[in-house]
């Protein structure tokens, strides 16, 4: 052991003396390294952000092993011709794919960072925009033979050159060894494993990973004239068993006043014999701070990175942003967002499943809204594709939801490439074209027509609420999405802070829909009091305010208050996982939609957006029908997405709309799939402020415009 610590506080020592004093100066303190909960910064939207340049038609920029033979021709060659290739796809922002588990590199980095150099310079003819995109915090370290044949079957994109056991202990940069800087797992003092990647994860609180994660974005942006960054991976795969290190146990005494409990104490992990997405006793307020630990944990990482790379915009991947299982691997956007600049969804895809895109829309609706209230930051839709249809389905639900769109194919994702495989960049660059030539909308220009505001609790999440029902309040969210999509109307969300405050809740008079609201601060209640006082529509379905913003329960709900108060807008209803409220207040003449279907198949979903005050209806098709390629089939031993078909047959449309809401003439429809073809789109006055349009969509399977 004696020699061992002689070792590497050798190689830390020299590490620090030749980076000079004015780094060394800089090493983060144990103890001294985190952000206070009291400084830190709210999310504002006073003002927009001021952004280096603003991704449109983003796509991947697949690597492979040999890459890291740059310089030699062939690698060059092939960086010229791809970027050639971008470029006539009208592909805006390139996106890196490859290299990811960054630190297993450490060995390569002047090989890797020339060869991203090159591919910067190669772009920038065309004035393509490069990002780079790693995870920062994981090793891939798998865990006997099974583990290693499970890592080489699936994580393949990862690009794998990962130590063996033996050279494994003796990894390292910048002096910090890999091995003495990982989580470690409560059960049992090991180093947190990540199982369903085989990685081994860095811990966000470790001043020695903080050092290293500084020191390697310091040196990349030195060598690598990137444009903006993606830095993936921030938050804890390794679950709720980590950490239980030295620095995550000061932490948690220091900003909480707690101990953490031994592993297996029922108490406070709850039931451990079930997936551990599902461990954690809620109603224990000491497994709720562990919970806001971790999170603020990464939160304070993220931080650190925007304060290195300074103006460059900054990302990081989110799949998710609504159900209570984020929390148990520290998941939470909410709390990166003060300081992220781009904001993406990661839309999955790949496999027929991907075909149900309305489970998907409650997603990317809150995405857009948590980069909407980030200065109007950007927000893109990151869709996944095997084939050209896969491709042409994420680029639609892109321009449905009014996102950027970031194409990719998934190379080396299955256990084996398909022979007939297309570069994204000849999937794409089709409809790229077309748009640009036939409907270039600003998306960051696009306003949304909205009739109601749904309301989406972090607090709900945070304190893991449930309802006597089961359900959690994302679960009511999902599902008032699916019906609102499916009715044709405009929604937006309302997050707990601008539900906090009242001047902001009343500058809209659309209907505030709160189901299943179970936690509720009093600067809420007092917001929403304010509003119906002051004439302001709210659907409610109870429970509502069961519990504070800590999860307290409270000893008389807040719902019984508000209904003793007789507000004449507040109307009762049934929550949307148990009904359908929107159909039952439509039917009762207390809501009427600005748009409202006459005929046709009503499985076209439209939504309205306005682009500098113009009227653009979007139509995307709720009946896809996915056709699965006949042999080829994910890891998870589902079919991969081959063609899409539609339900639909009745394609003549016609909707009611107001005209005084909407003032819509001179449309025309257009779609990828009609070519250069457009159609007329006929418009008669009718009555009492409403007006019918009528919409031919044959020959269109996934989506078409009327503008």
């Amino acid at each position: 052991m004696k020699s061992s610590h002689t070792r590497r506080h050798f190689i830390k020592t020299s590490a620090i003396n030749a980076i000079g004093i004015g780094l060394a100066s800089n090493l983060p303190v144990p103890g001294t390294t985190f952000l206070s909960r009291e400084s830190r910064p709210e999310i504002t939207n006073d003002q927009n952000l001021k952004l280096p340049f603003i991704p449109k038609r983003a796509a991947s920029w697949w690597c492979d092993l040999e890459d890291l033979l740059w310089p030699q021709k062939k690698v060059t060659d092939s960086i010229k011709r791809r970027a050639e290739s971008f470029a006539n796809a009208k592909i805006d922002t390139a996106i890196n794919f490859g290299f990811h588990i960054r630190f297993d590199f450490s060995n390569y980095f002047g090989q890797l960072h020339g060869y991203y150099a090159n591919v910067c310079e190669e772009l920038h003819k065309y004035d393509i925009k490069f990002i780079d995109h790693y995870s920062c915090n994981h090793v891939e370290r798998p865990r006997g033979e099974e583990e290693f044949r499970k890592l080489h079957k699936g994580q393949r994109h990862h690009i794998l050159l990962f130590h063996d056991p033996v050279a494994a202990q003796y990894a390292q940069y910048e002096g910090h060894f890999f091995n003495d800087i990982c989580e470690v797992d409560l059960r049992d003092g090991t180093r947190g494993y990540a199982r369903q990647y085989q990685m081994e994860a860095f811990c966000h609180n470790n001043p020695e990973f903080l050092d290293m994660h500084k020191k390697y974005l310091q040196r990349l942006m030195k060598e690598v004239p990137f444009d903006g960054i993606e830095v993936d991976d921030m938050c804890d795969y390794a679950g709720l068993t980590t950490c239980g290190c030295d620095y995550c146990r000061e932490r948690f005494k220091r900003d909480y006043g707690h101990e953490i409990p031994a592993f297996g104490e029922k108490y406070f992990w709850g039931d451990t014999t079930k997936n551990m997405l599902l461990w954690g006793n809620y109603e224990n307020p000491v497994f709720r701070d562990w919970i806001r630990m971790k999170i603020e944990s990464v939160a304070d990482h993220v931080k650190m990175v925007k304060g290195i790379v300074g103006n460059k915009p900054l990302m990081s991947c989110c799949s998710s942003t609504g159900p209570i299982t984020l929390n148990s691997i520290a998941l939470n956007l909410e709390k990166l967002s003060p300081y992220l600049d781009f904001f993406m969804l990661e839309n999955v895809g790949t496999n027929i499943n991907c075909v149900n895109w309305v489970r998907m829309d409650a997603e990317a609706l809150q995405q857009k809204d948590i980069a909407q209230k980030r200065g109007n930051a950007p927000a893109m839709a990151l869709s996944y594709t095997i084939y050209d249809k896969g491709g042409y389905l994420g680029w639609c639900l892109s321009r449905f939801w009014g996102v950027a769109n970031w194409s990719s194919t998934l190379n080396q994702r299955l256990e084996e490439d398909p022979p007939d495989a297309m570069e994204i960049e000849d999937i794409i660059g089709n409809y790229n074209n077309w748009e640009i030539k036939n409907s270039d909308l600003n998306y960051t220009n696009g306003k949304d027509f909205i009739e109601v505001r749904l309301v989406s609790s972090s607090f709900c999440r945070d304190n893991g609420w449930h309802g006597s029902d089961g359900f959690e309040q994302w679960d009511k969210v999902k599902a008032w999405s699916a019906s609102l999509v499916k009715k044709n109307i405009g929604y937006r969300f309302v997050r707990s802070m601008e539900l906090s405050n009242p001047i902001e809740l009343c500058k809209d008079n659309t209907p505030l829909i709160l189901d299943g609201l179970g936690c509720v601060s009093d600067n809420q209640f007092s917001s929403v009091q304010n509003y119906l006082s002051k004439g302001g529509t709210a659907w409610l379905a109870l429970p509502f305010g069961t519990h504070d913003e800590k999860g307290y329960k409270r000893s008389v709900p807040l719902s019984e208050k508000l209904l003793k108060s007789r507000y004449k807008n507040l109307v009762i209803i049934d929550s949307a996982t148990s009904s359908n409220p929107i159909e039952t207040l439509i039917q009762n003449g207390m809501f009427r939609p600005a748009l409202k279907q006459l005929s046709g198949d009503t499985r076209w979903a439209a939504r309205i957006r306005f682009y500098e005050y113009k009227p653009v209806i979007h139509f995307m098709n709720t009946a896809l029908i996915a056709i699965p390629h006949p042999i080829i089939k994910d890891n998870s031993g589902v079919p991969i997405l081959k063609d899409i078909e539609s339900e639909i047959r009745d394609n003549d449309i016609t909707y009611e709309f107001s005209s005084k809401k909407i003032s819509l003439s001179r449309l025309s429809l257009k779609s990828p799939e009609l070519g250069e073809e457009t159609r007329k789109v006929d418009i008669h006055e009718t009555k009492n402020g409403y007006s019918t349009i009528k919409i031919n969509l044959d020959g269109v399977k996934v989506y078409a415009l009327v503008q």
